[in-house]
């Protein structure tokens, strides 16, 4: 299991071609055209390396819920659209709009804040070992997941997280 999330910001005919998938083969088959910059402009993406899970129930309600929509801190991961019906493998898809408000709410998160919550997790759901250390390995891939989402923001861009689980 590689487990490693991946943010990719989609241009408008990009994310037309994620929406026109009409099965998981397909879904796969766009991800890797996306992975592999086979299209026009210039590629915008963040990875996150395994810190996506803590990053998200820091975010959310503590777990790994997903597809919720609660708020625009709740979408950032695992909030969007889910465009692959498997569970081994995640394609979440945020909508220009929301990635704009995704990005508004991201800024408001600040270390003692994101702190709390990350010690509200519950160590018998989490893969991870709750520590400073994984704190602070979190706290430094959630940078650049705002840093992206500003970006993405700034240029009216869809946004789809990836992970294999």
């Amino acid at each position: 299991m590689a487990c490693r999330g991946m943010f990719y910001a989609l241009t408008d005919e990009q994310e037309a071609a994620l929406i026109a998938t009409r099965d998981d083969s397909e879904v796969r088959e766009f991800v890797e055209d996306v992975e592999m910059g086979d299209w026009e402009g210039d590629p915008l993406d963040c990875e996150t390396d395994k810190a996506w899970d803590a990053i998200h129930r820091c975010l959310s309600d503590g777990t790994l819920g997903s597809g919720r929509r609660l708020s625009p801190l709740d979408m950032a991961v695992l909030g969007g659209d889910h465009h692959h019906e498997g569970e081994e493998y995640f394609v979440v898809h945020v909508r220009p709009a929301e990635v704009a408000q995704v990005a508004e709410a991201l800024e408001k998160v600040d270390r003692t804040w994101m702190r709390r919550r990350y010690d509200r997790i519950d160590p018998e759901d989490y893969q991870g070992v709750l520590s400073d250390e994984d704190f602070d390995y979190t706290w430094y891939w959630f940078g650049k997941v705002r840093d992206f989402y500003g970006k993405a923001a700034a240029a009216n861009r869809a946004v789809i997280f990836t992970v294999d689980q």
